[in-house]
């Protein structure tokens, strides 16, 4: 499968995410409901999502530039 990453966005989204609830995290940047997957990787043929389990109840933020080495929570790569 041909990797066709972009960039979903400039900055994190605030989520509210709850503890034990499993999320999919779009890795690729086609999603258009950012950040969450939508399924766009499958026409854009690229990477599919991320699954992720919360570990608390929280406001977290998730990458948007999909450049994070801490994924799917943002670490600042977006500023560089």
């Amino acid at each position: 499968m041909e990797d066709n990453k972009k960039r979903g966005g400039d900055a994190p989204i605030a989520c509210d995410v709850e503890a034990g609830k499993k999320y999919s995290w779009c890795t690729c940047g086609h999603s258009e409901n950012q950040p969450f997957c939508d399924g766009s990787h499958k026409a854009a043929e690229s990477t599919p999502s991320l699954r992720f389990e919360a570990t608390e109840t929280k406001t977290a933020y998730l990458c948007t530039c999909k450049l994070t080495k801490n994924p799917p929570y943002c670490d600042g790569s977006h500023n560089g």
